[in-house]
């Protein structure tokens, strides 16, 4: 395999996460903005923040998987993946926070990773 290959399986990989939470999100938009609302976000904001998270899971993850933006897409990604973890996992932490966590490293390491060459 060549690496550009390996990268983008990894970059795929990576975006699989956000792309399989876009349609429980769009399915029960309702149901997912009330649970936003009930950390404490009035209820208008929590669904044009909904709106927004799912544009940016979106487009981070097309940017991140197809573009010559990696950078842009991971950092699209970062942008929706932090207040998500400090709004529903950090406080109580919970198994989530780990995991978002995890996620968070892979993005930066997507952001702050050289560039490969292109033939």
């Amino acid at each position: 395999m060549t690496t550009e290959l390996v990268d983008r399986l990894g970059r795929l990989a990576l975006a699989s996460m956000f792309i399989a939470a876009v349609p429980g999100k769009i399915s029960d938009f309702s149901g997912t903005a009330a649970g936003i609302a009930s950390k404490g976000v009035p209820e208008p904001l929590a669904a044009l923040l909904l709106a927004g998270a799912i544009a940016f899971l979106v487009l981070g993850s097309i940017l991140l998987v197809f573009g010559r933006t990696t950078r842009i897409g991971a950092a699209l990604l970062l942008v929706f993946l932090v207040p998500t973890t400090l709004l529903f996992h950090a406080f109580p932490p919970d198994s989530g926070l780990i995991r978002n966590l995890t996620f968070c490293g892979a993005l930066l390491l997507a952001i702050t990773r050289p560039r490969l060459s292109t033939r």
